[in-house]
């Protein structure tokens, strides 16, 4: 079961881009997409909201995430949190391996 999770990291002064930004160009994003289960690491900006940044953090499931929370990527991430004193709000999702594709296909324009 795969798990994904919506952080939202919030700041002042664009600083929760400029985290977003660095994290980029650290190449931390590129290693973390590279561990094993990782399936997305992604950054997103709210329109309405220019001082959050959403990442939408996807992992096979709970021993993969366990080992990237492990990993020595964390401690670069904690210390870029604290630099730009970003908060932060945490949503987690599991797929329900549901699949409604027919039924959802009438709404979804490819």
């Amino acid at each position: 079961m795969a798990i994904t999770i919506n952080l939202y990291y919030t700041g002042t002064n664009g600083n929760a881009r400029r985290f977003a930004e660095e994290m980029v160009q650290s190449g931390i994003v590129h290693d973390i997409r590279s561990e094993a289960g990782n399936l997305r690491y992604e950054y997103f900006f709210p329109m309405e909201d220019k001082e959050t940044v959403l990442l939408i953090d996807s992992w096979t499931n709970q021993q993969a995430l366990d080992l990237h929370h492990a990993s020595s990527m964390m401690k670069r991430i904690m210390q870029l949190r604290e630099k730009y004193d970003l908060h932060m709000k945490v949503e987690r999702y599991l797929s329900d391996n549901v699949s409604n594709q027919e039924t959802d296909k009438t709404f979804i324009r490819e």
